[in-house]
């Protein structure tokens, strides 16, 4: 344990906050835990209700009970940019739970330690014999199923958050459902288009190796062809090329497609590559709509240039985690399911959605993100 304490310090995670007691100190087993009083997020045109209202079910249901206070670790992959409303999330919600326990990340490896896999791994190794009574992960890949079916045969429950470990014995999955994700997106785009004929390109994956992407894709291009659209995939680039070569294909597709092209459409934060395209074509008045928050994207937005962007809801998701983590203890996984219904597919995931954001609600939107603490 001692090499694995040394790492602590500086690969294997930085302890980013701790909340209520500290994790050096365990709670009384034989202590009722004080009513808990949530701050609910204020009310905004953007304020995801349901998941409101899932979570004042869960303190409703954990009050009437005989709960007990909870020791907890959350472990993601990093702390800053997309992660930096989830490392808030989190922290809120385990200050209101009065849990004890730590948000950590990030995963670096060293150059003569291992690799981000491996090491995800021992802090969830590290959380269980720290005393964690429950664990959040956002795993890094399926290389964690070992350590997390670890975990819960030694009674840790375990729920992952934005990516998932599906064959592993995690108890849920919470974050956004890539299929159904990629449908609201071309849902968006639908209402902008003429009526077909015509050619929607589509800023994807085509990568059976990454399966998030891969199904986003799918979701999108099914609602698109169901509607009676030629849909044309380019495979998103993020190599340093990738920018020039995305534009250029996407460019010579506009020029040639066949029925012509009525609308783009781009799945992941570079979805802006989609207005450059448009522009280098001369075809700037071909609707275009976008995933994810990015600076670029915004311009654009605020241009006229991309009609609307889908955002995903990272915050609920570091939220949400230490909730449920508390509730499978104090109420059981099945009571809590049951409490989650609403929001969960095929009884194990739950799906936190995605806002939309039209550009002129740029400023709205981030007035609302900055009230939950959730700015990037």
């Amino acid at each position: 344990m001692a090499r694995i304490a040394r790492w602590g310090t500086t690969a294997l995670g930085l302890m980013l906050m701790t909340a209520a007691c500290g994790s050096g100190e365990t709670a009384d087993a034989g202590a009722q835990g004080t009513p808990i009083r949530r701050v609910p997020a204020p009310e905004n045109e953007f304020t995801p209700a349901e998941l409101e209202a899932t979570v004042d079910r869960l303190v409703a249901a954990i009050n009437g009970s005989s709960h007990r206070p909870m020791q907890m670790a959350v472990l993601l992959r990093n702390a800053t940019g997309f992660w930096a409303p989830v490392v808030a999330a989190a922290n809120r919600a385990m200050g209101e739970l009065e849990a004890t326990g730590s948000v950590i990340g990030p995963v670096a490896p060293s150059e003569d330690g291992p690799g981000s896999d491996e090491l995800q791994n021992l802090q969830i190794q590290q959380a269980v014999e720290d005393g964690a009574e429950g664990i959040g992960l956002a795993p890094i890949s399926d290389i964690q199923r070992t350590a997390v079916d670890e975990a819960v045969a030694k009674g840790v429950h375990v729920v992952t958050l934005d990516a998932d470990v599906a064959a592993s014995k995690r108890a849920i999955y919470v974050g956004t459902l890539d299929r159904s994700a990629g449908a609201k997106a071309a849902s968006t785009l639908l209402a902008m288009l003429p009526k077909p004929p015509g050619t929607v390109i589509l800023h994807g994956s085509v990568n059976t190796a990454g399966s998030s992407g891969l199904e986003r894709t799918q979701g999108a291009q099914q609602a698109f062809e169901e509607a009676g659209y030629e849909v044309l995939v380019r495979q998103s680039t993020w190599a340093p090329t990738g920018e020039t070569e995305d534009v250029e294909w996407m460019k010579t597709q506009i020029g040639m497609a066949n029925p012509p092209v009525v609308g783009l459409i781009g799945l992941f934060n570079i979805s802006y590559r989609c207005a450059m395209a448009a522009e280098a074509a001369g075809k700037p008045e071909l609707p275009v709509v976008a995933f994810d928050f990015d600076p670029k994207t915004v311009d654009y937005m605020r241009e006229g240039r991309i009609q609307a962007t889908h955002v995903q809801r990272q915050y609920y998701q570091g939220y949400l985690v230490p909730y449920i983590l508390y509730a499978i203890k104090n109420i059981g996984l099945d009571a809590t399911r049951e409490i989650l219904a609403r929001q969960m597919v095929d009884g194990s995931r739950v799906n936190t959605g995605v806002d939309v954001v039209p550009g002129g609600k740029i400023d709205a939107y981030n007035d609302f993100l900055g009230s939950i603490g959730a700015n990037q």
